[in-house]
């Protein structure tokens, strides 16, 4: 088992940038592959970035690539998640997602490659 824990949110004006947090604890010891999620009011949850359990694969829908950057140090357990650039589309609950995996460059890109989420952060972009 694994908990995650979100922080970072906030109100931002377009354009601007800010940097999501997810804190995992529990099993960490364990590999896992990890992802970014979002839900808009009204909308369903769609993909938004993930990342391998090594680091060394990424992946981004087009709606945040080239503005987004995911990023995680397992040594402080932590997943992060750089947006830059944000339009007031980007608004959402943001969520993170684990998922334990053996392969070292797996990377979930559906709500159901997780088993694990946080409770989510709220991210307005005014324009």
């Amino acid at each position: 088992q694994v908990q995650l824990v979100e922080s970072g949110g906030g109100l931002v004006q377009a354009g601007g940038s800010l940097r999501l947090s997810c804190a995992a604890s529990g099993r960490t010891s364990s590999t896992y592959a990890m992802g970014w999620f979002r839900q808009a009011p009204g909308k369903e949850r769609e993909f938004v970035a993930a990342i391998s359990w090594s680091g060394g694969s990424t992946y981004f829908a087009d709606s945040v690539s080239g503005r987004f950057t995911i990023s995680r140090d397992n040594a402080k357990n932590t997943l992060y998640l750089q947006m830059n650039s944000l339009k007031p589309e980007d608004t959402a609950v943001y969520y993170c997602a684990a998922r334990y995996t053996v392969r070292q460059y797996y990377m979930g890109l559906t709500s159901s490659d997780y088993a694990y989420w946080g409770q989510g952060t709220q991210v307005t972009v005014s324009s």
